[in-house]
């Protein structure tokens, strides 16, 4: 079932020192969120945070809150954060929520550092 697979967090330094890159893997849920929620906290943003939602099928409301609540963390600290590879069920959530007007999307993660 869906809902029973992990999240698998795979984090690494992307084509500059100040980006850190996110890769997620599996259902971003209440469930299973908190490691990367403890992830985010201890990835001091600088310049630029990716979260690779690539191989995300599914997120929840606690999910893209953590996002959301991350997005404004990055601001606050004068970073930027970008969101890559959302599928079109992860979109729509954006969509009717306004997300997508708020966070700045990216295709790709190569998109993503190029800066969209």
């Amino acid at each position: 079932m869906l809902h029973e697979t992990p999240l698998t967090i795979d984090r690494k330094q992307g084509r500059t020192p100040d980006t850190c890159i996110f890769s997620l893997t599996g259902p971003l849920i209440l469930r299973n969120m908190f490691e990367l929620q403890s992830e985010l906290r201890s990835a001091k943003p600088q310049g630029l945070t990716v979260i690779d939602l690539t191989g995300v099928p599914y997120m929840d409301s606690a999910g893209m809150g953590l996002v959301m609540n991350h997005f404004v963390h990055c601001q606050s600290k004068g970073a930027r954060m970008i969101v890559s590879g959302a599928n079109s069920r992860i979109m729509e959530l954006f969509k009717i929520t306004k997300i997508d007007r708020v966070l700045q999307l990216a295709a790709t993660i190569d998109e993503a550092e190029a800066g969209v």
